[in-house]
């Protein structure tokens, strides 16, 4: 569905990323992670055309997207969803909701709106309630749930758990992994908890420096005995002695 060669992104002159290549298949679960400030958000960022794109090729569905607006990306089936600011606080559930609904006629927005909470039904409690008074999970499903109303083919999560205690960060997985399943979205996850989505996902991409330097399945990179390593970047997965058998 998303295929990137060469990337170069970062913001104006400030160069992050660096001959980059990334490919995820439909229906691929994708965990993205690595130190902090390595460009995992970057990544995201750039493929949803937030960033500068100094050299590079990324397509969604066979179609060259770079020069496509971000709201022109996200009618096409894509969703990012950032670590802070998915919602609007000063609004209540339904308004929220409602925005996201926008240009839909009435019957088919509150349809839309009633399958999304019906994905999170904790939400149903608190629908004329403004964001600013839901505790952090809840803030999550809801952006979620806001991302969700657009029927994207493509959901991008940013950090969906910073923040969270972790019965919390587990309930949020457990509900994306839930929505994935139910809708068939293609999901892919900047996480700082890497044990957390590499155990759940199929496809690991690890970020060092701006570099690319694992692509694989995700649990063998998980299970690898000199795992931690190889996340700080201190080996590379090559150097890293072999797991034993």
């Amino acid at each position: 569905m998303i295929k990137a060669k060469g990337m170069n992104a970062g913001y104006g002159p400030v160069q992050v990323l660096y001959d980059f290549d990334f490919s995820v298949e439909e229906r691929e679960k994708v965990a993205i992670i690595g130190p902090n400030g390595s460009g995992k958000s970057t990544l995201l960022k750039t493929i949803m055309g937030l960033t500068t794109l100094y050299s590079g090729e990324v397509e969604f569905e066979g179609q060259d997207i770079r020069t496509l607006e971000p709201y022109q990306r996200s009618n096409l089936g894509l969703a990012y969803l950032p670590q802070v600011g998915s919602t609007f606080e000063n609004l209540t559930i339904t308004e929220n909701l409602r925005m996201a609904g926008y240009g839909f006629p009435k019957e088919e927005r509150n349809e839309r709106m009633e399958e999304v909470l019906d994905v999170f039904p904790i939400l149903k409690d608190y629908v004329h309630d403004t964001v600013k008074v839901l505790s952090g999970g809840m803030r999550q499903m809801l952006g979620t749930a806001i991302a969700l109303m657009r029927r994207p083919q493509v959901m991008m999560f940013d950090e969906p758990t910073a923040s969270l205690a972790p019965n919390l960060a587990e309930e949020v997985l457990d509900k994306i992994f839930e929505m994935e399943e139910q809708f068939g979205i293609t999901v892919m996850f900047v996480e700082q908890n890497a044990a957390m989505v590499l155990e759940r996902c199929d496809t690991a991409y690890l970020i060092v420096n701006g570099r690319k330097k694992y692509a694989g399945d995700a649990k063998k990179l998980l299970n690898h005995p000199r795992f931690g390593q190889i996340f700080l970047g201190v080996e590379s997965y090559d150097e890293a002695p072999a797991p034993q058998v």
